[in-house]
């Protein structure tokens, strides 16, 4: 079932946000060749609970660490551990805040040092996708508005869309009601009603649509290798147009 959020609710999943964007950017501004994946996480931990806020994520299905931290064709879910970050690697950053009983999560996928070119327009055009999608969550659209945005806007450009995996609604939960998938058609699907508070979060591949869990249970890798792009922002739709409610 999907909830509507109240004025009250949506006050703290904004704060909730706003905690989750300033974890992100703490992140850009400490990123460099040779820190370890874990290193960003403890950075993530610091960020959320110094707010007052906890990360949502740790503990979250039996997950062990603050943020999902994923490198180069690593999709989603990489455990933070000992890998260290190369020049010219991408990391994406999935991470969350629970302040008060609300939820927010976001993703930012970032360069590390010298990335080809080839891979920037990747990440370039993922991010465009995205706020693509948002544009397209007005009320009374329907999901598969949202969906085909993202599908058209990557296909177009030759990339591979994960499947498999996709955004969903938020509030007292991490993952509510409903799904939101970066494919589909437009015109089917739930309708947008004012209230709703939903995560878009594009996973993109560089080449093809493959991936694949590995033996930790945890991280999704691309089939074939390729570089992989994320990003996830969370918004609130209202009859104004949708508000990124994790804006940074």
């Amino acid at each position: 079932m999907v909830s509507i959020k109240s004025k009250s609710d949506i006050e703290k999943m904004l704060e909730a946000g706003k905690i989750a964007a300033e974890a992100l950017n703490t992140v850009e501004k400490k990123l460099h060749p040779g820190m370890t994946t874990k290193d960003i996480d403890k950075i993530v931990h610091q960020v959320i609970t110094s707010h007052g806020a906890t990360p949502n994520f740790l503990g979250l299905y039996g997950f062990p660490a603050s943020a999902c931290v994923s490198v180069n064709e690593e999709v989603i879910h990489g455990i933070p551990g000992s890998r260290r970050l190369n020049d010219g690697d991408i990391v994406s950053v999935d991470l969350g805040a629970c302040y008060k009983g609300w939820n927010s999560d976001t993703c930012y996928t970032f360069p590390v040092g010298n990335v080809k070119p080839d891979v920037l327009k990747l990440l370039e055009d993922t991010n465009a996708s995205l706020y693509a999608a948002i544009e397209a969550a007005q009320v009374g659209a329907r999901l598969g508005d949202i969906s085909h945005t993202v599908e058209e806007y990557c296909r177009s450009r030759g990339y591979g869309i994960v499947q498999n995996y996709c955004g969903h609604g938020i509030g007292k939960e991490v993952h509510e009601d409903p799904e939101v998938p970066n494919h589909g058609r437009a015109g089917h699907g739930m309708r947008l009603v004012e209230g709703m508070t939903i995560c878009i979060e594009p996973m993109i591949n560089m080449q093809g649509d493959g991936v694949h869990t590995m033996p930790n249970k945890w991280t999704v890798v691309t089939d074939n290798g390729c570089m992989s792009a994320h990003f996830e922002h969370m918004i609130l739709i209202t009859a104004n147009g949708p508000v990124i409610m994790t804006k940074r």
